[in-house]
């Protein structure tokens, strides 16, 4: 049994080369995977025969009948049957080996997560630098077709936006502004660059970028902050806009460099049991002042460190409602290479508060008109003082206002 401990993620569609990508929390672990039928579940199997036989014996299109399609099938309904739209699901050996690809940052194609809410296909967050973001998607955008013909649901849409590199496809796309336009995109290989930073020109505060929470995050911050030391800086913007999360150690870890002790997250069991999750001790910790921006795209691992950092009274909280993921994952692998991914816990912040469904409130809550991409460090370079002041970045201009 591998655990995703993905942090509650959203079915992070991140469309690349073959499906979604769960931002979250992943662990490995083995386990031996032995089905018991229990006497009272003999009759239900039975039903699910009788089906399989009948589709098999009668079905008039029996190219379509085949038994890994049924099968697939089957187990995808019965997790769907479980109503956790966008978290529990199940993986084909294909999306499986995609989802393993993606913890390690190698992805392929245009580079956004998505997912299924209210009946739509809503985009989460677009990935830096992708051809998803250049193309300008923006979060809360909603996909209404691709290649012109109507999508049914998140799985349709990844199903059909995926591809090789190099390929083209189009998107309708309903902006939250109630505009529809149409985008045609140019897939690509994605090299994910998680840790970005810059000194805002005419200050001495740094603004320091985390894009996802993939492997050596952690090290790659260890990095940043001891050059943003060595430069003089007097604070830091922690931007965790349009994060779509990722491993839950590297969420303990990045958390663990800006408080010395507590609590990082609390995860809640089907028990109702808590187990508290502690920052890590004997690391470096940074004690400059600190504010962290937020927005509808943080999610997943960056709500577990925002929500620990504003718990921790470590820093303001400033932009809009966090996306609102909650549930611990796991991945139950099958004998042929796909897997079952199950809720299995829930995670609160440390002080208790449930974010699944809800999101994580910012102490300052801040909106960015629809027309606006916030800054990112990258873009910054070479923007004088007035230049920022006018990017109408209003979450970041408020979070360099709170500093003295």
């Amino acid at each position: 049994m591998r655990a995703l401990r993905i942090t509650g993620t959203v079915f992070l569609a991140v469309i690349i080369f073959g499906a979604g990508i769960y931002s979250g929390i992943f662990i490995d672990r083995q386990n031996t995977n032995i089905l018991i039928v229990s006497h009272d579940s003999k009759a239900d199997f039975q039903l699910i025969n009788q089906a399989w036989d009948l589709i098999q014996n009668n079905y008039v299109d029996q190219a379509a009948a085949k038994p890994q399609n049924l099968t697939y099938g089957a187990i995808g309904g019965m997790v769907d049957s479980l109503g956790d739209t966008g978290h529990s699901t199940f993986l084909t050996p294909v999306e499986v080996q995609q989802e393993n690809d993606a913890e390690q940052g190698q992805l392929q194609g245009i580079g956004v997560e998505v997912q299924e809410k209210d009946g739509n296909v809503v985009v989460i967050a677009p990935i830096e630098g992708s051809p998803a973001q250049k193309a300008g998607l923006q979060s809360g955008d909603i996909i209404l077709q691709v290649d012109g013909q109507p999508i049914t649901d998140a799985i349709d849409a990844v199903t059909r936006i995926r591809g090789l590199a190099g390929t083209s496809v189009t998107l309708t796309i309903l902006e939250s502004s109630g505009v529809t336009r149409t985008v045609t995109l140019v897939r690509a290989k994605i090299n994910l660059i998680n840790v970005t930073w810059n000194k805002l020109p005419g200050t001495s505060i740094v603004h320091l970028r985390l894009a996802s929470f993939a492997s050596n995050v952690t090290g790659e911050l260890d990095t940043a902050l001891a050059a943003i030391k060595s430069q003089g800086a007097s604070g830091i913007i922690l931007d965790l806009r349009d994060n779509p999360g990722g491993l839950l150690d590297q969420a303990v870890g990045v958390t663990s460099r800006f408080i010395k002790s507590g609590n990082v997250l609390l995860e809640k069991d089907i028990h109702g049991k808590i187990t508290s999750v502690p920052v890590i001790s004997g690391v470096t910790v940074t004690d400059l002042p600190l504010v962290v921006l937020v927005n509808e795209g943080t999610a997943s691992a960056a709500e577990i460190v925002a929500g620990a950092l504003q718990d921790a009274g470590r820093a303001e909280i400033v932009g809009e409602t966090t996306f609102g993921t909650g549930t611990v994952l796991t991945q139950f692998p099958l004998s042929d290479g796909s897997a079952v991914v199950l809720a299995i816990q829930e995670w609160l912040t440390p002080s208790g508060k449930t974010i699944w469904h809800k999101g994580l409130t910012p102490d300052k809550v801040v909106s960015l008109a629809t027309s606006v991409t916030p800054l990112s460090p990258e873009a910054e370079q070479g923007l004088s003082q007035a230049q920022i002041q006018s990017s109408g970045d209003q979450q970041l201009l408020d979070a360099i206002n709170l500093f003295p």
